[in-house]
């Protein structure tokens, strides 16, 4: 991280906000081989700031760990809608994945999360440039996982990053430049009058 942050956050004692994060970064066991993927760099840069809520969507919709490995796929040569699977027992998760995401976020949302750390790479958490397994030909890297896609569709505002980009120092400035203004943006409607809560004169 850069000795000087952005003016725009706190210099002391900082007011820690919530931010999700994919649990398998801090180090939970739950991805697909029973491992984890804890990134000290991200976790020590970041800690004194935030309250992490960790959720690992592929567990909470019930696979177990380990399990076998899941992907983006297109069924068909020539389909544009992307699914996705479990090729070993020839599963398709899809619509488990996109109801429980539906439900999840909104339950974040709820809890006054702030902004969001993403797993890269992840058919479930990855942002961007996620293979994608087509029907015939050669796979491509250009899909979003669908944990992620939810997210982003549901919370648009919410300041959201993969771990990948947060290892440049500049990068995790203005990636917490973000999530405190979203959060103070969060608090002010909080304490906005509202016509069955009128202000107090």
């Amino acid at each position: 991280m850069a000795d000087t942050l952005s003016p725009s956050l706190p210099l002391s004692e900082p007011r820690r906000v919530r931010v999700g994060i994919s649990a398998c970064l801090l180090g939970e066991e739950v991805r697909y081989n029973g491992g984890h993927k804890r990134d000290f760099l991200l976790l020590d840069a970041l800690g004194r700031f935030v309250e992490w809520v960790p959720v690992c969507p592929e567990v909470e919709i019930g696979l177990g760990v380990p399990r076998p490995p899941i992907r983006l796929a297109r069924i068909a040569e020539g389909d544009d809608g992307v699914r996705l699977v479990m090729p070993g027992r020839g599963e398709d998760l899809t619509d488990l994945m996109v109801s429980y995401a539906e439900r999840r976020v909104d339950g974040l949302a709820r809890l006054g999360l702030a902004g969001y750390v993403l797993k890269k790479d992840s058919p479930s958490c990855g942002m961007e440039r996620v293979t994608v397994w087509p029907a015939g030909g050669a796979p491509a890297e250009e899909g979003r996982g669908l944990f992620a896609e939810v997210l982003m569709r549901q919370l648009p505002d919410l300041p959201v990053e993969e771990e990948g980009r947060l290892r440049d120092p500049m990068e995790r400035d203005h990636f917490l430049s973000r999530i405190y203004a979203y959060d103070r943006r969060l608090r002010a409607n909080e304490d906005r009058p509202t016509a069955r809560q009128p202000s107090t004169p």
